[in-house]
């Protein structure tokens, strides 16, 4: 029961908010009462951390297993994009906000756990892509990773990208290739030219 509760919260979550969902919200929608989430979970804050834990670790074994299908890295981040994407809800700004706002000290950890788990990634990533010709050699791969975090995570700043004018896949897609043809040499812009 701890699992199905935790699977049907952080779906709600995505697609509510993080402050918007009650835990009878949860309830209803599970049709178990109350006192059955609190038997697993203490309080909503336990329940929060939780939810985004698991969809760290989630999202995590999914770009694991993305990093080892052995494509070309341009491939390689266009589906990771569309698989956070998918896990994301596609990325709906209201949670993350939320998730600021409100649960201050979970999205620092999440943030945190992003950054070392997206930044490991992209380097790679991007050492990858030197070494097969798709990326500029003379980049310096740690500070390139550094920026493309730091674009990733603005995107979700709603004061900056407001969500009637930006659509998230559309940002998405905007910041991947921006990225890329920064990086990408004549090889790699290509590369990038068939996947668009």
């Amino acid at each position: 029961m701890k699992d199905q509760i935790l699977i049907k919260a952080t779906d709600m979550f995505l697609t509510l908010g993080f402050k918007s969902v009650t835990m009878d919200d949860i309830a209803a929608e599970m049709g178990i009462s109350k006192k059955t989430i609190y038997q697993h979970y203490s309080n909503k804050d336990e329940l929060v951390e939780a939810s985004t834990m698991h969809l760290f670790e989630t999202i995590s074994c999914g770009i694991d297993h993305i990093c080892n299908l052995g494509n070309n890295p341009i491939e390689e981040l266009f589906l990771i994009k569309d698989f956070v994407m998918k896990n994301l809800k596609n990325e709906n700004a209201l949670p993350i906000h939320q998730l600021q706002k409100y649960y201050p000290k979970i999205h620092k950890t999440l943030m945190l756990r992003q950054f070392d788990k997206m930044g490991n990634c992209v380097v790679d990533n991007l050492l990858k892509g030197i070494e097969q010709g798709l990326f500029r050699k003379e980049i310096n791969a740690p500070l390139i990773a550094r920026f493309y975090f730091a674009g990733m995570t603005s995107l979700k700043d709603t004061e900056i990208f407001n969500p009637e004018l930006f659509a998230s896949k559309e940002l998405q897609i905007a910041y991947l290739e921006y990225h890329l043809r920064g990086i990408c040499t004549q090889k790699g812009i290509q590369k990038l030219e068939q996947l668009l």
